[in-house]
């Protein structure tokens, strides 16, 4: 059975998922430390070894600050978009070592698994989405996306499982007076990120098409809660007559993994 680990999950302590099973899989972005990279693995019986690619979503900090240390010290291969392998290089976010491919090469990761990229709206070099086909499983990972597009719809529907943003409570993040009013208008953008209740809108779209298992993901520490964003959506499911359980599965990601993976 597919095996979805967040090693961690959020801006403050980066993002970071593992997709695959006990042997081998595929990690999307590395946001997270090396040394928390590790430790996250073995709380979940897992080790370097089992990762078999590296897709990163973009180049902002809390997706690829520990992507140096990982390409200094193993030759996984790692996999982005132009625009983004452009960014990271003119950041030096990894070794001069570094195994770099284009999402157009992505057929030739040395993983048993289909991958396949899409565009998300953020404002970033060019930022996509993922998702994979495993152990006879349709799998996703949608975050910083100001808004569903057109492209993000056709790759979601239809997926057995969607790792999803749920990034902040629009009420929490108009109130919190440690944000600048910029720094608010940047992140309810088109371009920023998506909210409890447009996550929830995208969820309740996904059911209707017929996936039953969803986690959430990319949570602001500061603008909102795992309890807040769980009922959000399930409100909004329940005013459809779709329940949880019994319609749908959810879960939230924690912001470090304890030693929780989700099984599809």
């Amino acid at each position: 059975m597919a095996r979805i680990v967040p090693i961690c999950s959020s801006s403050t302590t980066g993002n970071s998922v593992y997709f695959g099973n006990s042997e081998q899989g595929l990690l999307i972005d590395m946001g997270c430390s090396f040394k928390g990279l590790k430790t996250g693995l073995e709380r979940n019986g897992l080790t370097l070894d089992c990762i078999k690619a590296v897709c990163v979503t973009h180049e902002h900090s809390d997706h690829i600050k520990g992507l140096k240390m990982l390409t200094k010290h193993t030759n996984i291969p790692i996999f982005a978009t132009e625009g983004t392998l452009n960014a990271m290089l003119n950041q030096q976010a990894v070794a001069s070592t570094a195994n770099l491919y284009g999402i157009d090469e992505l057929s030739s990761a040395p993983i048993d698994m289909g991958i396949k990229a899409f565009h998300t709206p953020h404002d970033s070099a060019e930022s996509c989405g993922y998702t994979m086909e495993f152990e006879g499983k349709r799998l996703a990972l949608c975050t910083d996306l100001g808004n569903v597009t057109d492209e993000v719809r056709e790759n979601l529907l239809g997926c057995d499982f969607v790792y999803l943003e749920a990034n902040y409570d629009e009420e929490m993040l108009r109130l919190n007076p440690n944000y600048p009013y910029y720094l608010k208008k940047r992140i309810s953008s088109g371009f920023g990120h998506l909210s409890n209740s447009k996550s929830a809108q995208f969820i309740r779209e996904l059911i209707g098409q017929g996936t039953r298992h969803f986690a959430l993901g990319h949570l602001s520490l500061n603008n909102n809660t795992p309890e807040t964003a769980k009922c959000t959506i399930i409100k909004l499911m329940e005013l459809s007559g779709i329940t949880e359980n019994r319609d749908y599965i959810l879960d939230v990601a924690e912001s470090v993994n304890s030693g929780k993976y989700i099984v599809v």
